[in-house]
C-alpha cells in the first residue's frame, strides 16, 4: 500500500523566506529518502547548477490527507551534502548542542493576519472597521473573523502532534495568534515552521490567506509579532539568572533586532505595545518593553522572560540560535 509524503522546505526568497512543498509517493514500509528540487525556481540556485537536496529532519502525521500519510519537514543541502547557505537550521543545531546542558526552552507566540480579497479579513471594501479595542480575545460575528479557519488549523496541529499550547484572537480585527512550546530550540523551530505550513494549507480550503507581515495595516493598528518566551535551567531556579539574561540581550540588542525579521522598524515604533527598535529596555509586566519579565516571575523569583521584539515573519531558527547563544555563552 502506498503512502504520500509531503516534503516541506524553506526557500531562498528575500528578505523573507517562503515555504514550499511537493508530494512523494512511497511504498508502505519505505523510509523517507533524500530528494531533490529545482533550486533555480526557489531562489536557491542558478539555472546552470539548479539541483538542490532535501533531507527530511522531522516527520509528523499528515492531518490533511489522514491515514498513513506524513508531512516531512526538510533541510536544504547542496549536492555535496553540506548545508545550503539558506539552511538556517544547521547553525542552530550546532549552538543547541553546545549549550544543551543549560536546557534552553522556548515558547513562541505566532501572530498572523487573515487576508480576504486582498485586504485584512473583516475590513470593509474601501474603508475601515471600528477602531481596535474589542477584537482582542473577542466574541461575536461583529468582532471576530476567521474563527472557522482557526479551529480547523488548531485541530490539524493537534493531529500532527505539534505542541500547540493555545490560540486567541489578537488586537487588530482579522488578526490571530497560536503558541508553540515550551520546547527546545530545534524542536520549537521545526514545529513552528510546520504549523505555519498547516496554517497556509488549511486556509486554502476556506479561500482565506494568512500573512506574517509585521505591519499589515499602517496607522493606528497593531502589528504582528512572534513574542519569544525563553528560559534556561538556571533561570527556572534563580531571579539573578533572569536579570543576567536580560542584560546579556541588551548587550547585543542591535544584532538581534537586525535578525528578527524584515521591516522590523515598521512594527517596533514605541507604540502599539512595542519598544522602539533603536532602544533596549526590560521591565516587569511591561508590554512596552523590549523584554518583559512576567509579574509572576518577579513574585516567584524564577521562571522565564519574553523577548517581544521578533517579528511575525522572523525565522525561528535564527531567533532561537541568537537568544541561546547570547544568554548561554560565557561572559567576561
Amino acid at each position: 500500500m502506498a503512502y504520500k509524503a509531503e516534503y516541506i522546505w524553506i526557500d531562498g526568497t528575500e528578505p523573507t523566506a517562503k515555504l514550499r512543498s511537493k508530494t512523494k509517493i512511497l511504498a508502505d514500509g519505505d523510509e523517507l529518502p533524500i530528494w531533490g528540487f529545482d533550486g533555480s525556481s526557489t531562489n536557491q540556485a542558478p539555472g546552470e547548477q539548479s539541483d538542490c537536496v532535501l533531507r527530511p529532519v522531522k516527520s509528523v502525521p499528515d492531518p490533511i490527507r489522514g491515514g498513513d500519510h506524513v508531512l516531512a519537514l526538510c533541510e536544504v543541502l547542496d549536492i555535496d551534502m553540506t548545508p545550503h547557505p539558506t539552511n538556517t537550521r544547521a547553525p542552530l543545531a550546532a549552538v543547541a548542542e553546545r549549550y544543551a546542558d543549560q536546557e534552553p526552552w522556548f515558547g513562541i507566540e505566532q501572530e498572523y493576519t487573515f487576508l480576504k480579497d486582498g485586504r485584512p479579513y473583516g475590513f470593509p471594501q474601501g474603508g475601515y472597521p471600528a477602531p481596535q479595542g474589542g477584537y482582542y480575545c473577542g466574541v461575536g460575528s461583529d468582532e471576530i473573523y476567521g474563527r472557522d479557519v482557526v479551529e480547523a488549523h488548531m485541530e490539524a496541529c493537534i493531529q500532527a502532534g505539534i505542541s500547540l499550547s493555545g490560540i486567541n484572537a489578537e488586537v487588530m480585527i482579522g488578526q490571530w495568534e497560536f503558541q508553540v512550546g515550551p520546547l527546545g530550540p530545534i524542536e520549537v523551530s521545526d514545529q513552528l515552521w510546520l504549523a505555519r505550513w498547516l496554517l497556509y494549507r488549511v486556509g486554502e480550503d476556506f479561500g482565506i490567506a494568512a500573512t506574517l507581515d509585521p505591519k499589515p495595516v499602517k496607522g493606528d493598528w497593531n502589528g504582528a509579532g512572534a513574542h519569544t518566551n525563553f528560559s534556561t535551567k538556571a533561570m527556572r531556579e534563580s531571579y539573578d539568572a533572569i536579570i543576567a539574561a536580560c542584560d546579556a540581550l541588551g548587550e547585543k540588542a542591535q544584532e538581534h533586532v537586525a535578525n528578527y525579521g524584515a521591516d522590523i522598524e515598521h512594527r517596533l515604533t514605541g507604540l502599539h505595545e512595542t519598544a522602539p527598535w533603536t532602544e533596549f529596555n526590560y521591565g516587569v509586566s511591561n508590554r512596552g518593553a523590549s523584554v518583559r519579565i512576567p509579574w509572576q516571575v518577579a513574585v516567584d523569583k524564577k521562571g522565564y522572560i519574553e523577548d517581544r521584539r521578533p517579528n511575525a515573519n522572523c525565522d525561528p531558527y535564527v531567533v532561537t540560535r541568537l537568544i541561546t547563544d547570547t544568554v548561554c555563552s560565557p561572559r567576561a
